[in-house]
């Protein structure tokens, strides 16, 4: 039996802003990517949603970004390697705690937005991800985009390496995220959603933007949590490819 998990960014309420699907899309995903307070997430609701995700038995992973409170981390940033790792450094060890305190295990680390972008192509800025995770718990996994410079860094840094996919992210041909700046980059037709999701892991297959289909190996399958049809796309999701044979299950144990 074919074996995928879910992922979707969660935890990423700030202060009176808060996002009431989150623990809808718990009760969905088989890992939650949880907001460490630098593009998202205050210590409360950081708190709140690791205990959820425990309590229903959902890996939880670190999602550390840039320091980018106003542009939901989503504008690059001019960070050197070093400041990249002494964020992410900051960010995993504020997840780890939160953990600790709710009696469960930090499993992965998932960088954010613009910092997973630039790491997806930047072997530097990947390579001071994956140390930043090492020097803090060489026992946690590396989620990245399937083929990217991400994974690549993670096998240097000989960290447990993951390989997602995105199921509401439209593909460049060269097998990169269209930027956001570009029309149709993300998709909201669940329709649509479950058919890539399906085709990718029963094919191993997703299409670009102009038609050309792209081999893409996936341990994890990601839908953001703060689009308007999480909830709905994620459900429709997990039963299409339980239908189909397919085991959820974290890739983080």
């Amino acid at each position: 039996m074919p074996t995928i998990d879910l992922n979707a960014d969660l935890g990423e309420g700030f202060g009176r802003y808060r996002l009431p699907a989150d623990e809808a899309i718990l009760d969905v995903v088989s890992s939650a990517n949880v907001a460490c307070g630098f593009h998202a997430g205050d210590p409360v609701v950081i708190r709140h949603t690791v205990e959820e995700a425990a309590r229903r038995g959902v890996a939880i992973g670190a999602h550390p970004g840039y320091p980018d409170l106003l542009g939901f981390g989503r504008r690059e940033l001019a960070a050197t390697p070093p400041e990249i790792e002494a964020y992410v450094i900051y960010q995993v060890g504020a997840l780890q705690a939160f953990c600790t305190a709710a009696g469960t295990r930090l499993r992965f680390v998932k960088a954010h937005g613009a910092l997973y972008n630039r790491a997806a192509r930047d072997p530097a800025a990947a390579d001071a991800i994956a140390q930043a995770v090492r020097v803090v718990d060489p026992g946690l996994a590396f989620l990245g985009l399937a083929g990217s410079e991400l994974v690549k860094a993670a096998r240097r840094a000989k960290l447990a390496i993951a390989e997602e996919a995105f199921i509401d992210r439209a593909y460049a041909p060269d097998g990169t995220l269209l930027p956001r700046s570009q029309p149709g980059a993300v998709l909201h037709d669940p329709a649509v959603c479950v058919d890539r999701a399906t085709r990718m892991v029963l094919d191993g297959m997703v299409e670009a933007v102009d038609g050309t289909m792209l081999p893409v190996r996936a341990d994890s399958l990601c839908a953001h949590g703060d689009g308007p049809t999480a909830v709905e796309l994620l459900t429709a999701v997990r039963k299409r490819l339980e239908t189909a044979g397919v085991r959820i299950a974290p890739f983080a144990r």
